[in-house]
């Protein structure tokens, strides 16, 4: 049996490129520079009107995923995509970078592969539009005992308790990394996914190992400031809070010992003094200025 040091599970996205000027958006109806989600119809009409596309898989845990693995981790990944041209193209390219897309594509059904369609103006602004398709339906039967039992880390993102299938799937494989002696952690996601589930993130953050968020996160979570949240989350069992400077930016942490029960976000001058942690988990879907850690472009002269 394989094994992982990061196993990652949350959705399949195939980020889809293409450049537009103002005047096509304002066309197509496409508000500039922010994330909005799509239903079927509009994402395929969409799509088809993307002229020189490119593609490259994407997703929040998928980015990060990629990061890790161009360190030198071995690293799998928990998602699900149609038996198509895109759900296909998603896990060959996942394996060729060296991440295990750990579930083969699904065929029948009705739901396509889910794709984001990022249009990327002459100024730089991205404007995406996210079909979310069948990655909204992984569930439990899709964690696999020995992707999740043989983890030395697992990391889920917060977007997966939008379905209840999604909870299913997150929690059934937390027990199986824990009871593997594996570490289990989430990202927060965004300030509008912790008001959505607030009560149930509250009773996570006493069962999981680390959990990630920025500050906007960690004080809708708490309903209170920065320093407070982090106090509160530190008084649960064994968990270490980490919490990004900086929003919309790709920053470093400095990540106190796990024997430490008091997490704070740190000073400038204490940062400058003591090692850095990466924490790529900052790049999210659900923002704009999250790109693909596999192919960005660039934008026209």
């Amino acid at each position: 049996m394989k094994s992982y040091q990061v196993v990652g599970i949350g959705n399949a996205i195939v980020d889809v490129f293409s450049t537009a000027d103002d005047s096509f958006l304002d066309l197509m109806g496409i508000q500039k520079g922010i994330m909005q989600l799509v239903e079927r119809e509009r994402g395929e009409m969409l799509y088809a009107a993307m002229t020189n596309r490119q593609q490259a898989p994407g997703g929040s845990v998928a980015n990060t995923l990629a990061g890790l693995g161009n360190l030198g981790l071995t690293t799998g990944f928990i998602g699900r995509v149609h038996d198509d041209a895109l759900g296909r193209f998603y896990a060959q390219t996942m394996a060729k970078d060296g991440t295990d897309f750990v579930n083969p594509p699904v065929p029948g059904g009705e739901l396509p592969t889910s794709r984001s369609m990022i249009f990327v103006a002459p100024d730089g602004e991205r404007s995406m539009n996210t079909y979310l398709g069948i990655s909204s339906e992984l569930g439990p039967e899709d964690v696999s005992d020995t992707v999740a039992g043989s983890a030395e880390i697992l990391f889920l993102e917060g977007y997966l308790y939008d379905k209840p299938k999604g909870k299913q799937a997150f929690e059934r494989a937390v027990e199986l990394c824990h009871q593997a002696g594996g570490k289990a952690g989430i990202a927060l996601s965004d300030p509008f996914c912790v008001d959505r589930h607030r009560d149930d993130f509250r009773r996570l953050v006493k069962s999981l190992d680390y959990v990630i968020g920025n500050e906007h996160e960690w004080a809708s979570l708490y309903q209170t400031d920065l320093s407070a949240a982090l106090e509160q989350a530190a008084n649960g069992p064994d968990l270490t809070p980490w919490a990004v400077p900086g929003v919309g930016r790709l920053p470093t942490l400095p990540v106190s010992p796990p024997s430490s029960r008091r997490a704070l976000p740190p000073s400038r001058s204490e940062a400058q003094h003591r090692h850095p942690a990466p924490v790529p988990a900052t790049i999210r879907p659900g923002r704009a200025s999250r790109r693909s850690a596999h192919w960005s472009p660039r934008p026209a002269a």
